[in-house]
This record gives C-alpha cells, structure tokens and sequence, in this order.
C-alpha cells in the first residue's frame, strides 16, 4: 500500500472500533509497516485530516473520541496545495522540447499518477481546473544556455535585443537567477559592462554563449535587496513609495490583492481603499495602474501622478474630442 492507501485504511480501522486498537496491531493491518510510518500516518490523519484521533492507556492503543462522528474529507488538499499541484502539473505539460524534458518526464508522470490516485479525488482534475496563461512569450532559443550557465555558474556572453530603447548590445554578464514571473522568463545576472544588477528578458536574448570564465557570485542578500524590494520585475532598490486610493467599489477587490511583499494598506473612512507600494522604476507600476482606469487615483509622488495623468491623456487622445 502507498501512504495514501494506509492513510484510507487507517481511517477505516479507527472508525469500525469502539474500543482501542495496540500499534502492534495496526503495523500489522497497514502491511507489516514500522512503529514510525504508523506514527507518521496517525499524526497526518490528526493534523491534517483533522480526525479526531486520541491515545488510551488502558489498553495501550489508538481510537477516534466516541462523542465525535468523522469521515475523511472528499478532497485532500488545501488550498495552497491543490494549487501548487496544478501549477507543477501545468508547467511539466508544456514544457517547450529540449528544456530538460527527458529528464522530468519521470516527474510529470508521477504528477499524473498522484492526480489520478482513487483515494485523493482529483479525477475531475484535468476537466474541471484551468491554468492559463496571461500574455505569455516563447522562452526562445538561448534558455537553455541562459539556465546552463546559471546552474554551471559561467559567465555568458549575449547580443540582446532592449524592447524599450529598440537597441542591441554586445553584454558579458554573470547570471545569478533565472526568473519566471508573470509567465515569462527573465535572467538576474551581474553585468561587467554597466558594473550592476539587470534583468533580462530571456526572449529578446538573440544569441548566448557560455564562457570559461566562473561567473561573479553576488551574495543572497545583495539580489534580495536588489530585485525583490522594488515592484515588479523592473530590478532596483526601492527609493520611492507609491501611493494609490482605490474607489469603493474597487476596493472590494483591491484589499485583497498582493501586489508587493512590502505593501501596506487601509480602508479609509469614505469605503475607498489606500495602497502603499515602494518601487523604483515605474514603467510596469503605470501599466498596472492604468488597467484600473477611473476607479485609482495615484496620490503620491508627483512624479508618478503626472506620468499616469499623462498617459491617460495621450490615451484619451486616441479617440479623438
């Protein structure tokens, strides 16, 4: 029997009893298994399964409590979990040819088999739990060399393609991360060029090659503070700190949003709803912002107010008078 069949059958044993049943007995009935796998499957079925599990002493044995009536929940899984599972199981499916994938596929198998497992519930999984993507790109040519160099720790050389300036240049970097966020690929890598942190889009890489060289390791601490305390992708130590109030009625939804480890927020008295964000570059914050439309207001920095108010102003000027 695999855990989850155990754990099945141990529900089963406890349930039918009225009296304690010794661990010498459920090792038996659970296939011969050792002292410390019952005691793994017993603190399981307690602590997560919430049965209501308890230990007499005479006789030594195990029982459910007589004044509480229990069965195993249909599905497993909490929230966290179940999302975790599609989110593997989703990524392992369409992992695009040469990406490590003769060496997963023993892995995706066994995601499969765990969701098809007859005790767990999960055979709607497929059928009835949607992952989609959200303006998602190809990885491109040179991920594979990107995420070598990084796992080999080798300096690379890359000709990139920058979107925003439409320009290519020749960059030697040490790539310290590779990044997947918001559906996209993204390197954090040291650049000997500019002597600092960048991140580059792995897709606008149009040629990568890795190099002899061991790469320059930047310490945890430094690319946390670095790429992680600002918003978004957009690399950078926070020197600023946004400030966004919501509507009423947006703010229903607003509230419960992450947008920042490093957020605050508030309800404010009239039902709208303040958002503190620290950031330093603005371009994906604007782009964020400008999807709520007129139900935000950036009240802080002026800088960040007039950048919004511009855009919106351009936009409007799309349409015409």
């Amino acid at each position: 029997m695999d855990k989850f069949d155990r754990i099945y059958q141990l529900h089963r044993i406890l349930a039918g009893r009225k009296t304690p049943v010794s661990l010498a007995d459920l090792q038996e009935r659970l296939g011969d298994c050792s002292r410390a796998t019952v005691y793994r499957l017993l603190h399981v079925l307690e602590h997560y399964l919430h049965a209501p599990v308890e230990r007499e002493h005479d006789p030594d044995g195990f029982r459910y409590r007589t004044d509480t009536a229990y069965e195993l929940p249909g599905l497993w899984f909490n929230a966290e979990e179940l999302q975790s599972l599609l989110v593997f199981q989703h990524y392992l499916r369409d992992l695009e040819p040469g990406l490590l994938g003769e060496h997963l596929a023993p892995i995706a198998a066994r995601f499969d088999e765990l969701v098809r497992h007859k005790r767990l519930g999960l055979g709607e999984l497929g059928a009835r739990v949607r992952v989609l993507g959200m303006a998602a790109r190809p990885a491109g040519s040179w991920f594979g060399a990107l995420a070598g160099a990084t796992l080999q720790r080798r300096r690379a050389r890359i000709r990139y393609h920058a979107r925003g300036k439409d320009r290519i240049t020749e960059r030697e970097v040490s790539p310290q991360r590779v990044t997947r966020y918001r559906d996209n690929w993204y390197l954090d890598a040291w650049d000997h060029m500019r002597e600092s942190l960048r991140t580059f889009s792995i897709d606008r890489v149009l040629h990568a090659a890795e190099l002899a060289e061991a790469a320059r390791d930047v310490p945890e601490a430094d690319l946390d503070r670095h790429l992680a305390s600002s918003y978004g992708i957009f690399a950078g130590r926070a020197n600023k700190t946004a400030v966004l109030r919501f509507s009423a009625l947006r703010a229903r939804w607003v509230a419960d949003e992450r947008w920042h480890p490093e957020q605050s927020g508030q309800l404010l008295t009239d039902g709208r709803y303040e958002l503190r964000i620290p950031y330093r570059d603005s371009q994906e914050l604007v782009m964020d912002i400008l999807r709520h439309g007129p139900e935000v207001e950036v009240v802080a920095p002026q800088a960040l107010r007039a950048g919004v108010a511009d855009a919106l102003r351009r936009a409007a000027g799309q349409y015409g008078a």
